[in-house]
Order: C-alpha cells, then structure tokens, then sequence
C-alpha cells in the first residue's frame, strides 16, 4: 500500500523521455523504486505518460507539488498522484481529447 501512495502518473511527456531521463529528472527529491513510461504494445513508441514510484511517499508528494506543471524535454508535464480518480481511471485522460473524434482513418461511416 504504502508504494501506491508514493506512486506518481506522469502525463505529457516528449515521446523521446525514456524512463532514464525521467528517473535523471525526478531523482533529486528522493530514492525511486520504479520508473514506467507506458509505451504502444504493437509500435513500442511512448504513448506520453508514465509512472513514477517512490520509496518515500512524503517524496512524492514534493516532487508532485514542485514538478508539476514544468518542463522536461521540451514539454510541459502533469504531475498527479496515481491513485487518484479525478479525472476517472478508465480512459479520462482522453476525455477532453477523444471525445466525439475518430481517430481511425479507414472507411468506415
């Protein structure tokens, strides 16, 4: 449990940050246990965003707070923690973005 608390989503990401240069960014607020950057499972391209965990939540919470909203590569970052639902866990990160678009371009209606 106390893992989750200390665990980071974070969102925005240069599609070129690889989870090294993330852990180089986050590093200076405390000892990280684990470091994501959620990549497409066919392409193995980011998709933007990924995790951060932690070994202190209190950390966490400081980078939360002091990164939030920053730069990294080129690129303004969302820092949240990710547990939290305010913006719904299943797919609300696309709401403002994918909401009534189609993203496919093949022939359908």
């Amino acid at each position: 449990m106390s893992s989750e608390e200390g665990k980071l989503f974070v969102g925005g990401l240069n599609f070129n940050t690889d989870e090294q240069a993330l852990e180089d960014h986050f590093s200076s607020f405390g000892p990280i246990s684990e470091v994501v950057v959620v990549k497409d499972g066919e392409t193995q391209r980011s998709r933007g965003f990924g995790f951060i965990t932690f070994t202190n939540p209190e950390h966490a919470s400081d980078a939360m707070r002091a990164m939030d909203g920053g730069s990294l590569d080129g690129r303004q970052i969302h820092v949240d923690h990710a547990g939290k639902s305010a913006r719904g866990s299943r797919g609300g990160a696309f709401g403002a973005h994918g909401r009534g678009r189609s993203y496919s371009r093949g022939g359908g209606d």
